[in-house]
């Protein structure tokens, strides 16, 4: 028999009634019946109840050590009592009684609790990394997040990717986000940094005659943490195809997300489901118009409209503080709230709007409840509507589809800050008003992204998101745009992919052409100098025959997060760091000896608090 298990914990079922096993694995959970000892004995696999006798040996070794304690138990496979067996345990059908015990390893006082899995302080979690993992929930996370990797691996060999691994050690990247600097010991006061991503490398795959790259890649950026971005390291789908249009991306990466979403839809019988049908595609414009976001959540059926044409005469409406916004150029969105009226207290308004001026740093937020007005018709006596006149606030109620009982939230201001609020809004209100579809991943593409934004902080055009995405239109469109408004108004071939408020991934059909490169960047500002000094490595490389190329990057860490329902991303990743970017457990980063600093020939200069 082997030294430490016939079987896994998780294994035994009625057909093996009557064998004699051997089991090792953590002391779970233990009770006292009677004199008769239960306890659940646990491994990567499962549980299962073990019978400790007190006329057995085994009774007295197991019965001193403390839960967690790792043990090996030799004993018979038995059938429960048919009023006994556990249907929530795989091995609820069978416990075994044991004979032999023996002790691998005991177990002191747990710093934290791994049975039942209560609330624990995080840094309490994340020190002790290693008996959080135990837990059932987080355990089942890591296990889901390598059956995911596994399906995307498979699933992108199956549509004809071959998987290469890029480079870990480069160069400084001048945009993006903070890059981790490595010092080189054999270039004194030069380093080397971990990618961002491997963008550059990707394309230049392409460049380099191979097709159809895909790679599970380490990404490293210098951020701060969200709930749904963890600091310092995360982890991507890095895809580059060659000979692509835009189209060709989409019917390659799409059928990959909707195959991971529904072979995982159902996890653990939660019953979720993907609707039917190719992703929705939404131009960037319509979304921040709907539902002012470029991630939006289709699950909240809250559309919203630019109703700043309904506020503009005062003497209309009596209300003069939207008509001096649109004035000076601001615009009124409207945040429909159906059936609010009816079914929330004025409370639940005044609290929207407390929440828009403490979360949102914003002046606050306009509302009016809807009720049935005196003679008929529909009316209210909240400020922003109380002065509308009858014909102007039916049209107004009917563009919006409400009516009685029903209520309307205003954010007004600049364009863009408008409808930020109006968007932050829009979500609030529908998880308020229970709108949230439950138990589905409406996944979409967001598309047509503008090349170029207004920098308001340098009064200047400047590019709006990858400046190495080909604009639409091409060298043409560049040339033909003369003025900012004409440059605002180009799209690029950039286009993200959506899930339930998340966006999983970014992408774009890159600019291979040298010309239309240097064109996109003087458009923007920068001279031909800038670009070869900063980009000179790619755009060389271009000079030598580049195919038309395009990819994508879905983040493999919001996926885990979507299909495990969990709240953070720290929840699916194995050692996550803290809020401050700390690794607790392994006490990183730290301070490291002088000989080290001396050999990469490096001096520290003094923190901020210290000169």
């Amino acid at each position: 028999m082997h030294a430490f298990r016939t079987h896994t914990c998780g294994e035994l079922r009625q057909d093996h009634v009557g064998q004699t096993i051997k089991l090792s694995g953590w002391l779970h959970r233990r009770r006292d019946h009677g004199g008769v000892m239960f306890i659940d004995l646990r491994d990567h696999y499962g549980l299962t109840q073990c019978v400790f006798d007190p006329d057995f040996p085994a009774f007295a070794v197991v019965e001193r050590l403390r839960t967690e304690s790792v043990i090996t138990v030799e004993g018979e496979v038995l059938a429960r009592d048919k009023d006994l067996v556990n249907d929530n345990l795989d091995t609820g059908e069978i416990e075994v009684r044991i004979k032999e015990a023996s002790v691998q390893s005991e177990a002191s006082e747990l710093p934290l609790p791994v049975f039942g899995e209560p609330d624990y302080p995080e840094d309490i979690r994340l020190k002790h990394r290693y008996l959080d993992l135990r837990r059932e929930t987080l355990h089942a996370n890591m296990i889901l997040r390598s059956q995911v990797i596994a399906s995307i691996r498979q699933r992108m060999v199956e549509q004809g990717f071959t998987e290469y691994q890029t480079p870990i050690l480069t160069a400084s990247s001048p945009e993006g986000a903070r890059d981790f600097l490595v010092p080189s010991r054999l270039h004194p006061g030069e380093f080397y940094a971990l990618p961002q991503a491997p963008q550059q490398f990707k394309q230049l795959l392409m460049v380099s005659g191979f097709d159809r790259y895909f790679q599970i890649a380490a990404c490293f950026r210098d951020e701060d943490a969200r709930a749904d971005r963890s600091p310092g390291e995360f982890y991507q789908l890095d895809v580059e195809m060659s000979f692509v249009t835009q189209e060709d991306v989409f019917q390659a990466i799409e059928p990959v997300m909707r195959g991971v979403f529904e072979e995982f839809a159902d996890w653990k019988g939660k019953g979720r489901t993907v609707p039917e049908g190719a992703f929705p595609r939404i131009p960037y414009a319509e979304a921040m118009s709907k539902y002012g976001s470029d991630k939006p959540d289709l699950r909240n059926p809250i559309e919203l409209a630019d109703v700043s044409e309904f506020f503009e005469d005062d003497s209309k409406t009596g209300f003069s503080i939207f008509a001096k916004i649109i004035k000076g150029g601001g615009r009124v969105i409207a945040i429909p709230a159906p059936k609010a009226a009816a079914e929330k207290s004025r409370k639940f308004f005044d609290d929207l709007d407390k929440w828009a001026k403490k979360e949102m740093q914003a002046p606050g937020l306009g509302y009016a409840r809807l009720k049935e007005a005196v003679g008929g018709g529909v009316d209210s006596q909240d400020p922003v509507l109380k002065g509308f006149e009858p014909e102007l606030l039916a049209k107004l109620l009917t563009d919006l589809g409400l009516g009685a009982g029903d209520g309307i939230f205003f954010s007004a201001g600049k364009k863009a800050d408008a409808y930020k609020l109006a968007g932050a809004a829009r979500t609030k209100v529908g998880e308020e008003l229970g709108l949230i579809e439950e138990g589905v991943f409406r996944l979409c593409w967001i598309v047509d992204f503008p090349m170029y934004e207004w920098d308001e902080d340098n009064k200047k055009v400047d590019f709006s998101h990858n400046p190495f995405s080909m604009p639409q239109g091409g060298l043409e469109a560049l040339e033909a745009a003369k003025t900012d408004e004409d440059l605002l108004a180009l799209t690029a071939y950039q286009y993200d992919i959506v899930c339930n408020g998340y966006e999983l991934s970014s992408g774009a059909i890159r600019n291979h052409r040298p010309d239309i490169m240097l064109k996109a960047f003087e458009k923007a500002g920068y001279g031909p100098d800038v670009v070869e000094a900063e980009f000179g490595g790619m755009l060389n490389a271009f000079r030598y025959g580049a195919p038309p190329h395009g990819g994508i990057a879905p983040g493999v860490d919001r996926i885990v997060m979507l299909l495990a329902d969990a709240d953070n991303i720290r929840d699916v990743t194995l050692f996550p760091m803290n809020q401050q970017a700390r690794d607790l457990m392994m006490q990183a980063p730290s301070p490291v000896e002088d000989a080290q600093l001396k050999e990469l020939s490096i001096r520290l200069a003094p923190s901020v608090d210290q000169k």
